[in-house]
């Protein structure tokens, strides 16, 4: 069900769009809005945040990847 409400948060579907990999959109809808109004959803993002191990973490050139054209270069090249 998480995972369900997940993928609708990062794809920006709407819930009728849910893959028919997951339970019926109007179940995690309905599951969806009792989380949040309840705490659960803040609850469990507050928890995951606070598990993050944030002080390993390092981002250097090696780890970011950008198309060329993203920093100007010519199409075609």
């Amino acid at each position: 069900m998480f995972d369900a409400i997940l993928w609708i948060a990062r794809s920006g579907a709407p819930w009728e769009d849910l893959p028919n990999r997951y339970p019926p959109h109007q179940s995690v809808y309905s599951r969806f809005c009792k989380w949040r109004d309840d705490g659960t959803l803040e609850a469990i993002f507050h928890a995951l945040s606070a598990d993050a191990d944030l002080e390993n973490l390092s981002i250097d050139s090696t780890s970011v990847k950008a198309h060329p054209q993203s920093a100007g270069a010519k199409k075609g090249l």
